[in-house]
């Protein structure tokens, strides 16, 4: 099944606040919240993790019926490719160094910021490329 392609740039947009707010704050708790949600959307799809939840729950009953749908394989590797980078984070700021984890929560940050504010989903054009790759070494 397709996805609304709102829903995605919703989470985009929740994780882009989240990951700031981690940034200014070093709060390794919060950035394990966002680790879990990254989890739940690499695992389960999207429309399974926290934000795909809210989106699907309370705010796409108040948007007028979607009109672009994407396939759900791209954002699902996004998800997990911010699970690897959120992991990373989490690791520099508990076991150190901190600045990894501040790098690695920026970079989270700068990708999850491209999909909410332009719709570029960076995970997702890796996820072709590694797709047309892959289909060209065959």
């Amino acid at each position: 099944m397709d996805l609304d392609i709102r829903g995605p740039r919703f989470g985009a947009a929740v994780t882009t606040v989240v990951l700031a707010v981690v940034l200014l704050t070093g709060s390794g708790a919060l950035l394990a919240w966002q680790t879990l949600a990254f989890a739940a959307g690499a695992l389960g799809g999207v429309q399974r993790s926290p934000y795909g939840w809210l989106f699907r729950t309370v705010v796409r009953p108040r948007l007028g019926p979607a009109v672009e749908f994407e396939s759900p394989a791209p954002p699902r590797f996004a998800q997990a490719v911010g699970l690897a980078f959120a992991v990373i984070g989490l690791v520099g700021y508990f076991a150190g160094p901190e600045w990894l984890g501040l790098a690695a929560t920026a970079c989270a940050l700068a990708a999850a910021f491209l999909n909410a504010a332009f719709g570029y989903c960076l995970g997702c054009e890796m996820y072709l490329v590694l797709r047309r790759t892959t289909a060209a070494v065959r």
